[in-house]
């Protein structure tokens, strides 16, 4: 069930969204006659959903040698051919060729890409990726743009439509787009919006249509119009009805006007339609709704008096799927569902400041089941993934304010006492959201908010506001200040449990923990690890294995519960210490050093069965609060290993899941005589089919597992394995009629 909260992003690092999984299969060349040719990574990304409808028995074939060291990045030729030898048999006239052609390098290799051409020949700078991140990226343009007129305090209400036909509507009730003849490029102004790469009514000054808004680049719109195969728009102003078509970023229909009847005279707003460009993006057109849902609950959170609406058409009236979001409350329910299966210390603490031109809301609330923190942060009602200047300054004035508040109140009592930022926000759930006129980001993907002037704003207005607060109720001080000591005396004992592990690691001759089997590679780039379950799966694993680049860690039961446990506990328990030395893991809380992880591809393998999925999901648990990094940076995956095997005379097909299983039957005739063998674990399999199946790199099927919608994971990772019983018998009951009855590992 934990299993559905990822989606696979095919190249890293994205801004977060909803978690789902998708596929990845990991062959990343083909091999063609006469010569080899690479393909981009990207081309073996697949968009297919979490079920594997495609049987790979075609492909089973013996193991080839190959010559890892050569080859960059985990990447696996087939046939043993790799770039190195394909360029070597170029002829001598190739070459030559070749050579003078780079030495010929005039004007007449300088190209200018004019129009939207550039967002066509490179899109993954505009979007982020051309996989399913990308095109979930394309309606979140077009929603930001209506936000905007929302934030401006000229629209109420968003409708997004998913049509049947893989096309995207968005519609709000803003003021319209205008269409009046534009005085610089000679064309409506609606056409130059869509048509034009930086031009918009976002830059500020005298001369801006909005005063804070999340578009800042005038590339938004445009760039949507130019991934489009086709787009349709419609503006509703000054009672007049304006419609144009567009495809691939150039107008197809001149810019047409209908008078609105009476009764709809007063209509204002926009309307944009889009269908994505097949040739554009490497996964099919599909967008998941709930992956759009999470994006537009955030924004419903955000903007208080906005209301959004969310529906997916579908020919069967019985997958029809629509909601309607509005939150009165604002970051106070934000924060109210975040905690919702948790133990709260107090009522949410929230306020909100207007100074120097930026606006500020900041809600928050400390829970005493909670061992890590949550703190999401966004500027224009833009997520800022990696922070920013805005979550600086509230961390900063919340540890100096807590520390002076506790030693003035006498609560800490030692002065040599000093909580940091680490003990101070345990347990704490925080939203910030600033509205910033001038905002500066990084990149057009917007992760990270530059702007200096807002950290020193965010820091007064929290100093002032929790001294305040806190004074005139000091059991909610008494409470967050004992939360913070017992977190700095858990860390203390951690220090002393982690010393200690280091210490029975010096005495040992090798400090990687003793079952782990390594790879002979020391280039974590090209080594991946497979974390499996039990010994005997361990065994098959290690002879099946190419010692090369592929390393083995068995573990001994189920790992210790960290969403239950302090970081004490953490470090004493065995299994704990074996992951975080074999996978060359940094302290808790400290920055994530990609240079010490001794493999940059971790793989989950544990069987198909409830004990399985359960380890899986103690295994993602601790991943995601240890070190949550480890998903931004696209290391984590989980290995499918297949459920059947169908010996047919001396034909051998794999199985991954029950609709594979009923395609390869129908497949055989009527009279056909097989055996189906169900793989209960991968101990049953024997090393040689544990490779065929699992593990080559050539054959195998990865799903890689990355966080895009943080919220929602904190929530379902709490719900599943924190100690709230009654939210966790809601959620078997609520999603017990998803669950074919069929299918359940009694």
């Amino acid at each position: 069930m934990a299993l559905l909260l990822f989606v696979l992003r095919p190249a890293p690092p994205p801004p977060p969204r909803t978690l789902r999984f998708f596929m990845a299969s990991s062959r990343l060349f083909s091999a063609y006659s006469p010569h080899f040719h690479p393909l981009p990574h990207s081309s073996a990304t697949l968009s297919s959903s979490f079920s594997l409808s495609t049987s790979h028995s075609s492909l089973f074939k013996p193991r080839v040698s190959l010559q890892l060291g050569k080859l960059p990045s985990f990447r696996l030729v087939q046939n043993g051919v790799t770039p190195r030898a394909y360029m070597s048999s170029l002829s001598a006239a190739e070459t030559s060729q070749k050579s003078e052609s780079s030495k010929a390098y005039g004007s007449d290799q300088i190209q200018v890409l004019e129009g939207l051409d550039p967002v066509r020949k490179r899109p993954g700078m505009y979007i982020g990726s051309t996989g399913p991140r990308g095109l979930h990226h394309l309606v979140y343009e077009i929603l930001d743009n209506a936000v905007d007129e929302a934030q401006a305090g000229f629209a109420s209400k968003i409708d997004v439509v998913l049509q049947s036909d893989g096309s995207v509507s968005i519609t709000d009730d803003g003021r319209g787009i205008p269409t009046d003849l534009h005085p610089v490029t000679k064309k409506s102004a609606l056409e130059t919006v869509l048509t034009v790469l930086h031009a918009g009514g976002k830059f500020g000054g005298a001369n801006s249509g909005y005063s804070v808004s999340g578009g800042l680049h005038g590339v938004g719109l445009s760039v949507v119009n130019a991934l489009s195969e086709a787009l349709e728009v419609t503006v509703w102003r000054d009672g007049l009805e304006y419609k144009q078509k567009y495809s691939r970023g150039k107008p197809i229909t001149t810019l047409t006007c209908l008078v609105l009847s009476d009764e709809k005279k007063d209509r204002q707003g926009t309307s944009i339609r889009f269908w994505p460009d097949k040739e554009v993006f490497t996964t099919a057109i599909q967008f998941d709704y709930n992956t759009i849902a999470g994006r537009i609950r955030e924004l419903a959170f955000l903007n208080p008096k906005l209301t959004i609406t969310l529906q997916k058409e579908d020919d069967d009236p019985e997958k029809i799927q629509y909601n309607e979001y509005f939150f009165a409350g604002g970051l106070v329910e934000y924060v109210k569902w975040l905690n919702t299966d948790k133990k709260a210390l107090h009522d949410v603490l929230s306020f909100s400041k207007q100074t120097d031109g930026i606006s500020i809301d900041i809600a928050f609330q400390w829970c005493e089941d909670a061992y890590s923190d949550t703190i999401l942060g966004y500027a224009n009602s833009i997520r800022t993934i990696d922070g920013g200047t805005h979550i600086d300054g509230m961390k900063a004035s919340l540890t100096r304010t807590l520390n002076s508040l506790g030693k003035k109140s006498k609560v800490i009592k030692d002065k040599d006492i000093t909580l940091s930022g680490e003990h101070v926000r345990e347990g704490l759930t925080c939203v910030v959201s600033v509205k910033v006129p001038n905002p500066e980001f990084e990149g057009q993907t917007k992760t990270r908010l530059g702007n200096p002037e807002v950290r020193k704003v965010v820091d007064q207005a929290m100093q002032e506001y929790l001294s305040e607060h806190l004074e005139l109720h000091p059991d909610v001080l008494d409470s967050i200040l004992s939360k913070a000591v017992n977190a700095f005396k858990a860390a203390l004992a951690a220090k002393r449990a982690r010393e200690l592990v280091r210490q029975k690691s010096v005495l040992r001759s090798s400090s990687l923990p003793g079952k782990l089997a390594d790879c002979s590679s020391t280039n974590p780039e090209e080594c991946e690890i497979f974390i499996v379950e039990g010994d005997s799966a361990g065994g098959s694993a290690k002879q099946g294995r190419d010692r090369r680049f592929q390393a083995i860690l068995p573990l001994r039961g189920k790992i210790l519960n960290i969403e239950r446990r302090d970081e004490a506990a953490m470090y004493k328990n065995e299994e704990i210490q074996n992951l975080i030395l074999g996978l060359g893991l940094g302290v808790k809380g400290e920055d994530f050093k990609m240079e010490a992880l001794r493999y940059h591809k971790i793989i989950i393998l544990t069987d198909a069965d409830v004990d399985g999925a359960h380890i899986r999901t103690l295994l993602l648990t601790f991943f995601f609060r240890y070190q949550r990094a480890l998903f931004d940076e696209g290391c984590i995956y989980v290995g499918v290993p297949p459920l059947y095997k169908v010996v047919r005379g001396k034909q051998v097909n794999y199985c991954y899941d029950d609709a594979d299983l009923k395609k390869l039957r129908k497949s055989f005739p009527p009279n056909a005589s097989y055996t189906i063998q169900r793989f209960k674990g991968l101990g049953e399999m024997m090393p040689l089919q544990l490779w065929e199946t699992t593990m080559d790199p050539e054959r195998r099927l990865l799903k890689r597992l990355t966080v895009e919608d943080a919220a929602e994971a904190n929530i379902v990772f709490s719900s599943l394995m924190g100690t709230r019983v009654d939210v966790r018998k809601d959620l078997i009951r609520n999603s017990a009629n998803t669950i074919d009855l069929d299918q359940l590992d009694i």
